[in-house]
């Protein structure tokens, strides 16, 4: 596949007009944890007495760790850790990702690695495989496994982080439940919670859920919140007998916390990179509006997107790609279907892999999307610019949003700046900082 500047896409685009921009502020509700206040917070749960007491000296205890890029998540794993060994207990990390990292131990513990989580950080071995136990069947006869690691441990410490899903809405939707059934739960786990599409996620989850609590050593659950600002806000223990309870009051304080771009509708947004450590579609649809079904909803309402880069850490998973209308070549040089459509194949949701358009460089990724635009203005055009979708507590606004953010028209969102051209090197990338 050639993708070359300066032909011919390059000379239908050369004369499409990309409006100024002006730099804003999100302002959000802001509360959350210290960073060198969490390991206290953290101890303080564990040291409820309900909740230490599960923990015997001599026990081997499971601890999970995720694939998403959970703020400060080797700081609370290594302090998870450090109490289990100070109980006279022996833990263990294992990777619950389902079919992330290729649907391989040996990608599911490197991407471990991208977060600062290693055995020698954490001070405990890492206990990666794909081998899993078959634990039961649910209510509705979708078989419900466990990573083998984890299922022969005297018990399992489920830590995660609970948010609002990506595809699907439900009383429990990212996790508690979903590390039980889907990151426990392996490539078979996931396959068998998504098989039957995610109109009925949230139904199977739970009941495969159910299953996992009834059939296997789960001692607790420390889940954290994180604020608008991709900060810890709040942490709690969660004895497995409450998990049915008091996850669905967590998911309603998660959505309370999440971030969003104040403005309702725009005609372009443009996302400078996406990534698995921002979101399990590369970008988050709660704020972008980019949703690969139909059974949720939100967020921006958008016309076109362009995506210009992909993380590193991603390790070329760009799963998710295909919520883009137009991609850059510097992004699709980074992909890796070996790592992208095991998770496409497994959640049955092919339209997240689909190729977007790419072209040559970032100036054309956004003059591409202005020039699909039907039914608007060239010379009012809304655009939206985002670092990703982790941060937007920063973005960028074009000159048709000006006037109203001047006049207060969205509470909470300042112009910090004048509107002007943005600015591109001579390969045609964006140079303008988002600030």
């Amino acid at each position: 596949m050639q993708i070359v500047k300066g032909g011919n896409v390059s000379k239908l685009l050369e004369g499409v007009v990309i409006p100024k921009m002006f730099h804003a502020r999100q302002n959000f509700f802001r509360n959350h944890i210290e960073v060198s206040d969490i390991p206290a917070a953290i101890i303080k749960e564990l040291e409820r007495k309900e909740i230490s007491s599960t923990i015997k000296p001599g026990m081997s205890i499971a601890i999970t760790a995720g694939s998403r890029g959970v703020r400060n998540v080797a700081l609370i794993t290594k302090t998870i850790v450090d109490f289990v060994w100070g109980k006279g207990a022996k833990p263990f990390i294992v990777p619950a990702m389902g079919s992330h990292g290729g649907a391989t131990a040996e990608g599911q513990k490197d991407m471990l690695a991208t977060f600062g989580i290693t055995e020698k950080a954490m001070g405990c071995p890492i206990h990666s495989q794909m081998e899993t136990v078959q634990l039961g069947t649910s209510e509705y006869g979708k078989p419900v496994f466990q990573d083998k690691n984890a299922f022969e441990a005297d018990g399992i410490i489920i830590s995660c982080r609970i948010k609002p899903h990506n595809a699907f809405r439900g009383i429990v939707e990212s996790g508690i439940c979903k590390m039980l059934v889907v990151g426990l739960g392996k490539q078979k786990g996931a396959e068998s919670v998504h098989s039957d599409g995610m109109g009925n996620m949230a139904k199977n989850l739970v009941a495969n859920a159910k299953v996992v609590l009834a059939n296997s050593r789960i001692l607790f659950a420390i889940p954290c919140i994180e604020n608008a600002f991709d900060e810890t806000a709040y942490i709690e223990a969660v004895l497995p007998q409450s998990v049915m309870v008091r996850e669905p009051e967590l998911l309603q304080i998660a959505f309370g916390n999440m971030p969003k771009i104040l403005v309702p509708e725009s005609d372009v947004l443009v996302v400078n990179e996406m990534g698995k450590n921002y979101s399990g579609t590369g970008v988050d649809p709660n704020i972008s509006g980019t949703w690969s079904t139909e059974y949720a909803s939100g967020g921006l309402k958008v016309q076109r997107t362009c995506f210009l880069d992909l993380t590193d850490v991603s390790h070329g998973n760009a799963n998710g790609m295909g919520l883009a209308n137009v991609i850059t070549k510097r992004m699709f040089e980074k992909l890796d279907t070996e790592m992208i459509y095991p998770n496409c194949l497994t959640s049955t949701v092919l339209k997240s892999a689909m190729m977007p358009v790419v072209v040559a460089t970032d100036k054309e990724a956004i003059q591409a999307c202005i020039r699909t635009l039907n039914s608007v203005d060239n010379d009012h055009i809304r655009m939206v610019r985002i670092k990703n979708t982790l941060h937007v507590d920063m973005i960028m606004l074009s000159e048709a949003y000006y006037l109203d953010v001047k006049a207060g028209k969205w509470p909470g969102l300042e112009a910090v700046s004048e509107p002007k051209e943005l600015e591109f090197d001579a390969e045609g990338n964006l140079i303008t900082i988002m600030a």
